[in-house]
């Protein structure tokens, strides 16, 4: 869980305020597409929190034997865990809730 590891889930975090200001703000990308980055977007947050919980010290671990993940049980890092994942997972959820409840915008008439 490293710059060098496989947390792929930072490339949405960078790529979100471009989504954001060129789908919503300017209206160049399509409604589908951020949904897909949306939905692409959960799926590395999961991948990241399946990599997290598997390498933390318990009962349950089954990777990264040689250096556990103890730093998630540490303040500031427990805030990751506990705040950041959470509030993260729900702005996706909302964001696609909406999107998929707008209707679609028809073209002006002449």
């Amino acid at each position: 869980m490293t710059f060098k590891g496989i947390n792929f889930d930072i490339l949405a975090g960078i790529s979100a305020p471009f989504i954001a200001y060129y789908g919503i703000r300017i209206s160049k990308i399509s409604r589908n597409f951020i949904v897909c980055w949306n939905i692409l977007s959960l799926a590395l947050l999961l991948n990241i929190v399946l990599i997290a919980f598997l390498s933390a010290p318990s009962p349950l671990q089954k990777i990264a034997f040689h250096q556990p993940n103890i730093a998630i049980l540490y303040f500031p890092f427990s805030w990751l865990p506990t705040f950041i994942v959470p509030v993260i997972l729900f702005g996706h959820l909302v964001s696609i809730r909406q999107l998929l409840k707008q209707k679609p915008s028809t073209p002006p008439q002449s």
